[in-house]
């Protein structure tokens, strides 16, 4: 008897759930090619066999007073995405991160019978912890990424599965195929100074609010090559207004420009931990809106704001945090790593105790078997 393919409806809203949603559906496809999986995400999880029914360029708000500006938007994007569900009829939902937007059709998927499997854990070990009653009630299975998740679960009697950083695996595919910096240099047309990267985030808000700022403070370098990773999400007219004609905006090299630098200036998110696998000193910022952050200071219950200095439980990375987050401190802190030598090599040193800390890879694919097992076995 000719056994139904199984039907996966995937939900990613930002860059980096596109990246490690990508992966997780390639490591399906390669368990099991005859699954349909129909997918909110971005052009990678696109290229893994995704069938594409919303990009992320449409998703992401950033902050408490973009969501309320954007709230038609994201309503009407419930809506569709509910209709779409119920049409495909999957046998299970899978969602990667996106908490706000998450939670919400994972309640609403679980009150039609629809099973609801979550990839990237909500963060709420820093904020929100009543949520975890909402997934308790409505995720049947959470596979976490860090290495502390799976103690807090604990304390709620919840049992996850932790399955260790799918950026090992990124990162490690990257270097597999990277280029060098004499073939980057060429197909950009660079100079032969060292790079100094600008990573600005991959919304339009975090990019309005840092790149300014990170390119001023980048003017103090004349000596480096100021080189900004571009979002594949963003338009590229976009950076227009903020970069000038001998400054760089690059797409789609992310790895390879962070690989290439001497030294980052980084969005807290997860380019921070990106940033530290690959081994590049960064300094980190973060600026929202003053409503936004001052919400947030109320809210969140964990003293660093950075994934790289949670894991450590220390800060080794400095954090330039709202009012402290200004192109004159950025510049001081880039020019401490440029300068002090013991400083920069203790740092590459504490990368190394992070990638420890992190263990082996291998997560997408210990995802892809749980998923496909569980679903077979109901």
């Amino acid at each position: 008897m000719k056994v139904k393919p199984i039907k996966l409806f995937c939900i990613a809203g930002e860059a980096s759930g596109d990246l490690h949603g990508g992966n997780l559906i390639r490591e399906i496809k390669q368990l099991d090619e005859s699954v349909e999986i129909q997918c909110w995400g971005g052009d990678k999880m696109t290229a893994a066999g995704g069938k594409l029914l919303k990009h992320i360029r449409e998703l992401s708000f950033m902050g408490f007073v973009e969501v309320l500006l954007n709230l038609n938007t994201i309503l009407q994007n419930f809506k569709t995405c509910k209709a779409q569900i119920a049409e495909f009829k999957p046998d299970a939902l899978v969602l990667i991160d996106f908490p706000g937007f998450n939670l919400r059709m994972a309640e609403w998927a679980k009150k039609q019978g629809i099973p609801v499997y979550y990839y990237i854990s909500p963060q709420i070990w820093a904020w929100k912890q009543s949520r975890i009653h909402k997934i308790k009630k409505y995720v049947d299975k959470m596979y976490v990424i860090l290495p502390f998740e799976e103690a807090f679960y604990d304390k709620f009697n919840y049992p996850v599965e932790y399955v260790g950083s799918p950026l090992l695996d990124a990162i490690e595919q990257h270097i597999e195929q990277s280029v060098n910096r004499a073939t980057l240099r060429e197909r950009y047309q660079l100079d032969n100074r060292p790079i100094l990267a600008l990573v600005p985030g991959s919304r339009k808000q975090e990019i309005k609010r840092k790149l300014p700022l990170m390119l001023k403070a980048a003017e103090a370098f004349p000596g480096h090559q100021v080189i900004v990773t571009g979002a594949p999400a963003i338009d590229p007219s976009y950076y227009h207004q903020f970069v000038h004609a001998k400054q760089q905006v690059i797409f789609n090299e992310t790895y390879d420009i962070i690989q290439s630098a001497e030294i980052a200036a980084v969005t807290s998110g997860t380019a921070t931990l990106e940033t530290a696998l690959i081994g590049t000193p960064q300094v980190v910022c973060y600026k929202g809106s003053f409503l936004s952050y001052f919400i947030a200071r109320m809210l969140i219950k964990v003293r660093f704001i950075s994934l790289v200095n949670l894991i450590m439980d220390r800060e080794i990375i400095k954090e330039l945090i709202q009012q402290e987050c200004t192109a004159a401190h950025l510049q001081k802190e880039l020019s401490i790593l440029l300068t002090d030598k013991l400083r920069y090599n203790q740092l590459v040193k504490e990368y190394g105790e992070l990638k420890a800390i992190l263990g082996k890879g291998g997560a997408s694919k210990k995802v892809a078997q749980s998923l496909l097992k569980t679903i077979r076995d109901v």
